[in-house]
């Protein structure tokens, strides 16, 4: 699998110069004077070229904090939703925030499996891995969009702090009280030909990188600001201008061991796995059994697969080097397409990095 996966941009400019509908389903496009999120041939007014910001997926568009079109309906494929789902579709927009459960899904008149199916179909993740980007776009997009989110001002504060501070809260559950008993970790999107990533850091070290769309991007949150005794402000700094750095030439192929300084809380017993991950080389994988019989425990492969589950460092601690007995792939936060993309990218560029 290719990690680039958009088209050049000029080609991408082009194309929504001349709304071409031929390029539906291959990008998609965030306007940032307005915070909308289009398909290339949408009717409405043709933004400028300077304004635009281009995502390969529906779901690193919202990410980034964009909003779906009401013109073009980038979430719906022909631009049309089925009548059994445009009601669904319309309360998650009035509150993007709502944290549907199967249940309520059902006293509403919608089938779940019907309902993931159709998300699944549309667009290649489930309806709660789209509330959950969505979620996240909704708090980071309150102080801009995409890749302008952390360059409009960070020391000097956001355009609308109030309305960032309220959907920040809700997505990391933090009060005002709360927040100010306890240090403060940084945290900001990073782009990568994999999709975003959210990035946690110290002034010292990094201490969260997950993509945005992890299945318990919420849960793994919540350890690491109660075992570290912090919480989480927008914004930036050294360690995580490194970290984007060192990812930009990890995904280059010219970087195959990362230098950040981390911090990783938990468990003796999970500290020692991260240990046999950070062991393991660039281009190589290990299996379950391999790490537990390293660590003395060689009937403890269960064990060490949830505690692979349970990093909170993808990539720079490389849970997606550890593989089943066979050497076929088990489950990844990250979802298991992009533990493949990540092996053979290694694969590929191990032989020549640094």
């Amino acid at each position: 699998m290719m990690l680039s996966q958009l088209p050049p941009e000029a080609t991408m400019q082009r194309a929504v110069r001349e709304r071409d509908r031929s390029f539906e389903g291959v990008f998609w496009l965030g306007v940032r004077t307005t915070g909308i999120l289009c398909r290339p041939g949408c009717p409405a007014r043709t933004p400028k070229p300077e304004n635009l910001q281009f995502f390969p997926s529906v779901a690193e568009g919202l990410a980034a904090g964009f909003r779906p079109c009401k013109r073009c309906r980038p979430l719906e494929r022909s631009g049309e939703a089925p009548d059994w789902l445009r009601p669904l579709l319309e309360q998650v927009e009035r509150d993007p925030s709502h944290r549907w459960t199967d249940g309520e899904l059902r006293a509403a008149g919608f089938d779940p499996v019907r309902v993931r199916r159709w998300f699944r179909a549309q667009h290649g993740m489930t309806f709660h891995a789209y509330l959950r980007a969505r979620r996240l776009g909704s708090a980071l997009g309150k102080i801009g969009a995409g890749r302008d989110l952390l360059h409009a001002g960070m020391d000097a504060g956001y355009a609308s702090d109030s309305g960032f501070r309220e959907a920040f809260e809700k997505l990391f559950r933090l009060s005002p009280g709360r927040a100010r008993e306890t240090r403060a970790l940084t945290v900001r999107p990073l782009s990568t030909p994999l999709g975003t990533m959210l990035a946690a850091a110290t002034e010292e070290e990094l201490v969260f990188l997950e993509f945005h769309d992890r299945r318990a991007m919420e849960a793994q949150i919540q350890t690491l600001a109660r075992r570290m005794q912090a919480h989480f402000v927008p914004g930036d700094n050294a360690v995580l201008q490194q970290t984007a750095g060192e990812l930009e030439e990890y995904f280059a192929g010219t970087r195959a061991r990362f230098e950040l300084p981390l911090a990783w809380p938990g468990s003796d017993w999970e500290r020692a796995v991260w240990e046999q991950l950070l062991a393991i080389p660039c281009g190589e994988t290990r299996s379950y059994a391999q790490i537990a019989a390293a660590l003395g425990r060689p009937g403890a492969s269960r064990a060490v697969g949830t505690a692979n589950g349970r990093n909170r460092l993808g990539i720079v601690i490389p849970c997606h080097r550890v593989v089943r007995a066979d050497g076929s792939l088990s489950g990844y936060g990250g979802g298991v397409w992009r533990k493949r993309a990540l092996l053979d990218h290694e694969a590929r560029y191990s032989g020549r990095s640094q």
